[in-house]
């Protein structure tokens, strides 16, 4: 249950960054995308599941808030989160080359996706220009900010995982 709180605690604190905080702080209308650091930490450190629902849930809220159709963005973020959970198995804490990776390739498919959705089904066949004004900016920003974020989720995650082990020895 304390995960859970915390969890959605996080993805709360995520969004409302995302989407007040860092939109002052935005460098030509480029904000970071902290839900997908979000959902791709808790998909490489806790496996599919958990990627996925994180992703669900954190795209749900960008649909209530500032989507036109209610599960575009929870299905992409879905996704994101159970494919970075893939990667459960070689995640090693200490180790931020994997995590960093994994999050570009993920703002970066998130960015092509809603590009290939959004725009290119529409007609707009500048993609050159998308690339450059939008997805790259969005994706060196979400790095940056990645940088001071990840410590936080990966500290939260270990002390989440501790209490469960205690909590666990207890009934054994």
């Amino acid at each position: 249950m304390a995960r859970k709180i915390t969890v959605a605690l996080l993805i709360l604190m995520c969004f409302v960054l995302q989407s007040t905080v860092f939109r002052g702080l935005a460098f030509g209308g480029i904000v970071p995308n902290l839900l997908i650091v979000l959902t791709s930490s808790f998909g490489f450190m806790r496996g599919e599941t958990e990627g996925l629902l994180v992703g669900f849930f954190s795209g749900l809220l960008c649909d209530i808030f500032f989507g036109e159709m209610l599960g575009f963005h929870a299905l992409i973020f879905m996704y994101i989160g159970f494919l970075n959970g893939k990667f459960c198995h070689i995640f090693f804490p200490e180790d931020i080359r994997l995590p960093i990776a994994l999050i570009v390739v993920s703002d970066l498919s998130y960015g092509m996706v809603c590009y290939v959705l959004m725009f290119l089904l529409r007609g707009k066949f500048d993609f050159p220009f998308y690339f450059k004004s939008v997805i790259f900016p969005e994706v060196i920003y979400t790095i940056l900010v990645t940088c001071l974020l990840y410590p936080f989720i990966l500290a939260v995650n270990v002390r989440l995982e501790r209490a469960e082990k205690r909590r666990a020895q207890k009934f054994v």
